[in-house]
């Protein structure tokens, strides 16, 4: 569905340069199907060298003729990139963004364009393993909205939604998600070392543990609880550790984090600073 499809990838960091790679190396798309702008030297350079897509400091010259344009820049440069494509893009193409926060009718204002897809990836999508929620417009078509899933299948699983309020949602369980779970493996980590272990165990120790309890659950057709529940004997090690999680409040403070960050979301979606 991607074979004579060109591909526009307005920033090439490194969610950019993740989806170049996954639709290089996972999806069979050739290099001279892809084109990149960006506005770094270095970033351009590794694209190029790496996956012999072709580049650009020029954005309108990157989504010129291009049948599907992503949008891959931060937030904050996002208003100058819409108004430099406005007028530039093919009608019949279709807009993806990755942009986080930036809302469809931010971009379909921004851009004069209607057939748009939102979407919500997050960090681990670099390695091919990330979670990817998006939505489209009406104005996508089935072709478009089959290209859409092939694009953000690159960086891992994914998950489509009719309504974009999921986006915001989603952003604080599965986009801020990996700094949550990176902060625990932080403080796994510290408490190791607290306990007298090297720091490269401890980073192993952890990581494996963590890594294998995903997998773990990700294969169990059970909830968390009953996972838990078999590592944890009473009057235990585990039984114990999870007592004192449960005395510093670790479901309300982890609820509370995460209903922030959807608030945040909805802030910035707003225009909000």
């Amino acid at each position: 569905m991607l074979s004579d499809v060109n591909l526009g990838f307005i920033g090439a960091g490194a969610m950019g340069s993740a989806m170049i790679g996954g639709l290089a190396s996972r999806h069979g798309v050739e290099p001279g199907q892809l084109t990149a702008s960006d506005r770094h030297d270095e970033r351009l350079d590794e694209v190029r060298g790496q996956f012999g897509v072709g580049t650009t400091h020029d954005n309108r010259a990157a989504a010129a003729g291009a049948q599907v344009v992503v949008l891959s820049v931060k937030p904050q440069v996002l208003p100058g990139v819409l108004r430099e494509l406005r007028g530039h893009i093919d009608p019949n193409a279709l807009v993806l963004s990755i942009v986080a926060g930036a809302t469809i009718e931010t971009m379909a204002t921004g851009l004069d364009h209607r057939a748009i897809v939102r979407t919500m990836p997050n960090t681990p999508a670099q390695v091919g393993e990330g979670m990817t929620v998006w939505c489209a417009t009406p104005e996508v078509s089935e072709a478009q909205r089959a290209q859409a899933s092939a694009i953000v299948g690159a960086l891992g699983r994914q998950w489509f939604v009719e309504d974009e309020a999921f986006l915001d949602m989603a952003t604080a369980i599965s986009g801020s998600g990996p700094a949550y779970v990176f902060l625990m493996m932080e403080a796994l980590i510290d408490a190791a070392v607290h306990l007298g272990f090297s720091r490269d165990a401890a980073r192993e120790l952890v990581l494996q543990t963590i890594r294998g309890s995903a997998i773990y659950a990700q294969q169990q057709p059970v909830h968390p609880a009953e996972l838990r529940n078999r590592v944890t004997s009473p009057g235990g090690t585990s039984a114990e550790a999870l007592y004192q999680l449960e005395k510093g409040n670790f479901r309300t403070v982890m609820s509370k984090a995460v209903v922030a960050a959807y608030n945040r979301s909805v802030e910035l979606g707003r225009g909000g600073s």
